[in-house]
């Protein structure tokens, strides 16, 4: 294996079928390189089936055609069975996406459909320590929670499969080194370094100012993005045991017991108030929040915080508490105060 360059086979298996998704790009090749290294080994080879995936995006013109073809020759060079996908991104970004979203769309409905229909039990992707200190920036300057700090996982578990990063421990640099050394060269992409995307901004100016405060920035925030995926799961863990004790569906019917709305798509919970007072404010905002995805809605932080002040617990001058009080949030959900509880209502 490379020196230098951290390649982790946590979640390879001995006869998995690997599919490696190669853009042309430094991280991408360099993953193909690595693993066709790893299977070939005379010892303690992976002893996988490699094969890799090429999506063209339909963008880029002559350039993406160009990208393609070095992914083939490249693929024939190491005899890896190669499957090239076009996708029509500017159709898929017209329909209210970003470009950036539009490509990670499409090519994660590739990956998803080549481990659906049993063409790999593994989808490889080349993400990298630098592109998870650009994520969970991205995802900080945003406002996201935990959830979202936790940034790239380094599997991502879907139906009959996984979509698993090894790379993610390396830096870009440690890899293009690498390259440089098996004088293999690789594609550079013009658009990484269009500041008119968000990643590219922080890329080529945000990240370069604060690695001059903190030379290990991007290490720390990777730190970061596994602390929070840490924190995610033991919380996830906890809420699985609690919620069930604490959520209510429906509304309560004389004589006892609860009933749901029967109208189509309609779903409905409720919390005690006196139970949602007694929490500490950590578990508070984590039982809203799941009580809302449960009903198919996300909740912010101001979302949260006018739910806390609804319920009485966090006055804001603008929300008010008494019982009989309504607060319309987003994704169609309903928060309703009643004397005795907190209940959200969603209609799809």
């Amino acid at each position: 294996m490379a020196q230098g360059i951290l390649f982790s086979r946590t979640h390879l298996k001995v006869g998995d079928r690997i599919c490696c998704a190669v853009s042309g790009g430094a991280d991408s090749t360099a993953l193909l390189l690595l693993v066709h290294e790893a299977n070939s080994a005379a010892r303690n080879a992976l002893g996988v089936g490699l094969a890799a995936v090429h999506i063209h995006h339909g963008l880029r013109g002559a350039e993406a055609d160009a990208d393609e073809a070095f992914v083939r020759q490249l693929c024939e060079r190491l005899a890896v069975p190669l499957e090239v996908r076009r996708v029509d991104t500017a159709a898929r970004a017209a329909a209210g996406e970003t470009i950036e979203e539009a490509a990670r769309n499409l090519r994660y409905e590739v990956f998803r459909e080549l481990i659906a229909t049993g063409r790999a039990d593994s989808v490889l992707t080349a993400h990298t320590l630098d592109d998870q200190a650009e994520t969970v920036l991205m995802k900080l300057l945003r406002g996201a929670w935990t959830e979202g700090l936790g940034g790239i996982s380094p599997v991502l578990e879907v139906p009959r499969g996984r979509i698993v990063r090894p790379l993610l421990g390396s830096r870009r640099a440690e890899i293009e080194a690498y390259l440089r050394d098996c004088g293999q060269a690789w594609r550079t992409d013009s658009s990484n370094v269009d500041e008119a995307f968000t990643r590219n901004r922080l890329r080529h100016t945000l990240l370069p100012m604060l690695r001059e405060e903190n030379p290990a920035i991007d290490r720390t925030l990777a730190n970061l993005a596994e602390i929070a995926r840490d924190e995610e799961a033991r919380w996830e863990g906890e809420l699985a045991r609690l919620l069930p004790q604490v959520l209510l569906p429906g509304k309560p019917v004389r004589g006892g017991g609860r009933s749901n709305s029967t109208a189509p798509g309609a779903a409905a919970v409720a919390i005690e108030l006196d139970r949602l007072r007694a929490m500490d404010p950590a578990l508070r905002r984590r039982v809203l929040r799941a009580a809302a995805r449960g009903l198919g809605a996300r909740l912010g932080f101001d979302e949260t915080a006018r739910l806390l002040a609804l319920a009485g617990i966090e006055p804001m001058a603008t929300v008010p508490s008494k019982p009989g009080a309504l607060l319309e949030l987003g994704g169609g959900l309903v928060a309703e105060r009643t004397l005795r509880e907190l209940r959200l209502s969603r209609s799809a």
